[in-house]
């Protein structure tokens, strides 16, 4: 069993390093496909090892989709660029590597690292998510920028110990950039789709993002960061169905 580790980037020199040191001894090769950085990330990868190959990007599911058709092994482990295998996964991983894979695809843990808070609740953890798996029986679906692995039908998954550690926002600051872009990003991929932004959504999905996370999940156990995050969660579903609904006014 070979493992090709794809990751893509847009200048994340910040991140990458962590990242490819972090599968040395999983990985038989690491792939970056990058939408043109203007930073220091190809130096960075290259400096590491990494495989380095750019292309356009045209969105999160489009380009995960084209960035496995560049690795050399069928068995793909897909990290983000501000992810890491923590030891045990990458235990699990070689575990599995050194044996017989007994399913077609690995979910793991996903334990995310907010402004120096490693946030367990509200929803954030465990973040279960399929990572590692038989490129030749799947691909990426879902609605951008909220991607996920699709396994064909009749496959078999099984879990891995160990935390795929994700070190997501280093400031409120660019969470709050970030909920921005997102939610244009969703509003456009829910307006292709023909879905409308009533007003009942518009007023009420906040609150009850607000109240499943902060109340509902234990968000208020992460303390001021917990509070903040499901603060922020609220008000990008209020943006992102404003966004949708503007756009709606902006075609008639």
């Amino acid at each position: 069993m070979e493992i090709s580790a794809v990751i893509i980037t847009f200048n994340e020199e910040r991140n990458i390093a962590r990242c490819i040191n972090s599968l040395k001894g999983v990985a038989d090769e690491v792939v970056v496909v990058d939408s043109f950085s203007t930073d220091g990330t190809e130096r960075i990868a290259r400096g590491l090892g990494a495989r380095f190959v750019q292309h356009k990007f045209e969105g999160h599911i489009e380009q995960k989709n084209w960035a496995i058709t560049q690795a050399t092994h069928a068995w793909v482990l897909s990290v983000d660029a501000d992810e890491a295998l923590d030891e045990a996964l990458l235990s699990s991983i070689l575990a599995v590597k050194q044996g017989s894979p007994q399913a077609d695809g690995y979910t793991m843990n996903r334990l995310t690292n907010y402004c120096g808070t490693w946030v367990r609740h509200g929803g954030w953890y465990p973040d279960t998510k399929l990572r590692l798996w038989d490129s030749r029986k799947g691909q990426w679906a879902g609605t951008n920028p909220h991607d996920r692995y699709e396994l064909e039908a009749g496959t078999r998954t099984a879990h891995l110990r160990g935390d795929l550690l994700h070190f997501s926002y280093h400031s409120i600051s660019d969470h709050v950039r970030q909920a921005d872009y997102f939610t244009t990003i969703a509003a456009k991929a829910l307006h292709a789709r023909g879905k409308h932004g009533g007003m009942l959504k518009l007023l009420f999905s906040p609150v009850a993002k607000f109240l499943g996370g902060y109340v509902l999940r234990g968000g208020w156990r992460d303390g001021f960061h917990g509070f903040v995050i499901a603060r922020i969660s609220a008000h990008a579903t209020f943006l992102k169905y404003a966004k949708l609904r503007q756009l709606w006014r902006e075609q008639q």
